[in-house]
């Protein structure tokens, strides 16, 4: 029998994902590093830690996890401590990414809507804080899952491959952990982003009025008022950035969600069943959402824009001069 067809899909998408995704990832956090985007040190900061934290995940998930267990699997990396190692990294590397996000739109909340907060929160020093609070509890939320693994089989007395323990399914501490998990991603995030959002609109609509009414400009025109651009422009990106997040982890939120009120394992999968089907397409959208904040600065960000186009022009301006070079040096000989 071949493999089922998501398997199939899977073993096709992953290496496509890696490819697109490791480059686009790299070259976010170079291009942000520079600082020569014309944004703050703290969104810079928060946007930079985004970028890592996805590629961690198209590293470890995507790399590690999915394409070794496709195409190498007797790889040292299916050892059952590396295995199970590689799927905690994973599932901490995912709640860095998703945390990010959230940490930087309760950034931009704080920046747009509370102006006397804005100057001691929105620093590049709280940035880092907040930064490193969420890499050290997202680590150490998932050790537990280091633990939950067992060999599939043992061969030569070397424990291979990984698999679900018994006591998973059946140990209040366990399912304690997954609750835990669960709600913290991506149950909270949602919610926090989803109302964060909601609230940084309302705010930045309602004070859009207020401007155009002090103006005088009772025609809508706001094109020439500095401030009225700037939040237009900060709108754009938090909108695109939680947006895509929110659309692309919305198949397993909803998979979660199913998962807590069903009598459902949820590491043990069957392929052909449109549960495990489900299951399998919410992983593959959450980790196309680390490759999109690329293309989302790309878009929204004309400084991102003329930087990545710099960064292009000079390899192919050296291969051009080398070429030429080649050219040159065979004139000579002939």
């Amino acid at each position: 029998m071949g493999l089922p067809v998501i398997i199939q899909i899977e073993n096709i998408y992953y290496p496509i994902l890696a490819t697109v995704g490791i480059p686009g990832n790299l070259v976010t956090i170079v291009i942000l590093s520079r600082g020569s985007c014309g944004l703050s040190k703290c969104i810079a900061r928060y946007l930079v830690a985004m970028a890592a934290g996805d590629l961690l995940n198209l590293i470890f998930g995507a790399i590690l996890y999915e394409i070794q267990d496709a195409y190498f699997p007797h790889s040292f990396l299916n050892y059952t401590p590396i295995c199970s190692l590689t799927i905690a990294s994973t599932l901490a590397s995912y709640d860095c990414s998703v945390w990010f996000t959230v940490a930087f739109t309760f950034d931009r909340f704080i920046a747009i809507c509370c102006q006397k907060l804005r100057t001691k929160y929105c620093t590049e020093k709280t940035a880092a804080v907040v930064i490193a609070v969420v890499c050290s509890l997202s680590v150490l939320e998932n050790v537990p899952f280091y633990f939950a693994f067992e060999p599939r089989e043992i061969i030569d007395n070397v424990p291979w491959s990984c698999y679900v323990k018994s006591s998973f399914y059946t140990l209040p501490i366990w399912a304690a952990v997954l609750w835990l998990e669960n709600i913290l991603t991506p149950f909270l995030p949602f919610v926090l982003i989803l109302l964060l959002n909601a609230l940084t609109i309302r705010h930045i609509v309602l004070a859009n009025r207020v401007r155009r009414g002090l103006r005088g400009n009772s025609n809508g025109e706001n094109h020439n008022d500095p401030e009225v651009e700037n939040r237009r422009r900060s709108m754009i990106l938090l909108l695109a950035i939680s947006g895509s997040f929110i659309l692309l982890w919305m198949v397993s939120f909803i998979f979660y969600t199913y998962v807590q009120f069903a009598d459902t394992q949820l590491f043990e999968a069957n392929y052909n069943d449109p549960f495990t089907i489900m299951e399998q397409s919410g992983y593959m959208l959450r980790s196309l959402s680390s490759c999109t904040n690329t293309f989302i600065y790309a878009v929204s960000q004309s400084k991102f824009r003329d930087e990545l186009k710099n960064i292009i022009k000079r390899p192919l301006a050296a291969i051009t001069r080398l070429f030429k070079y080649i050219k040159w040096l065979h004139r000579i000989k002939t």
